[in-house]
């Protein structure tokens, strides 16, 4: 997993409370078998005309041009701004795998699921709940502009608009410092990777009866 440390990107504006699994990564996607190339359908029903499934060329497939994700301004956007209780709904992690697979970097949102917040830490994908009050202020700023550029600073735990304002974050430290790191669950278990195969060979040692067949 790639490392977190800060990051500038244009916002896509997503102005929706609510919005579940389901509308992130629609159920029949769910059948792909990789981790990988889930970005072609986030928000799927809502990004093009006609439905589709893992065998449909998405190439071939008409786009919803009323839909913010396609856009021109937004085309190469990378931080997903939204509404309250984001990724609410089943607990799919290919959810967050569709985000990460499409290039979001951060979704800044008033609250999140629970279970796809802990999801988005697994997959260097960070979660940044802000007061309501300071997200409605930044649909208003992409409202006025075409586009708008952020900076997201894990170091500092801020969120920052062309040096004229910042707005401080809380995460939990253990996740901050994995996602700075680059951790996921499996790599952190991985640097005990000698002391694991140290207690294995004690207890084969000291009880040999547990290997014997």
């Amino acid at each position: 997993m790639k490392k977190f440390l800060s990051h500038t990107g244009t916002v896509l504006p997503f102005d929706r409370s609510n919005v579940d699994t389901d509308a992130i990564l629609p159920k029949q996607y769910l059948k792909s078998i990789s981790k990988f190339g889930f970005g072609d359908w986030l928000f799927d029903d809502l990004r093009y005309l006609d439905p589709g499934d893992v065998r449909t060329d998405c190439k071939t497939r008409r786009v919803n041009p009323d839909f913010v994700l396609n856009k021109p301004q937004y085309q190469n956007a990378n931080i997903l701004l939204a509404r309250e209780n984001f990724g609410c709904g089943s607990s799919r992690e290919h959810a967050v795998w569709a985000l990460s697979g499409y290039g979001i970097k951060a979704v800044i949102a008033p609250s999140f699921a629970d279970i796809f917040y802990n999801n988005c830490f697994k997959n260097g994908v960070l979660p940044v709940a802000l007061p309501a009050d300071v997200v409605d202020s930044l649909f208003t700023l992409t409202a006025q502009q075409d586009t708008i550029e952020l900076t997201v600073d894990l170091e500092n735990c801020t969120v920052s608009y062309a040096n004229e304002q910042s707005w401080s974050f809380t995460v939990d430290e253990s996740r901050r410092q994995n996602l700075l790191q680059g951790h996921d669950e499996i790599s952190i278990t991985l640097l005990q990777q000698d002391a694991i195969q140290g207690f294995e060979n004690n207890l084969r040692a000291s009880e040999k009866w547990l290997f014997s067949n």
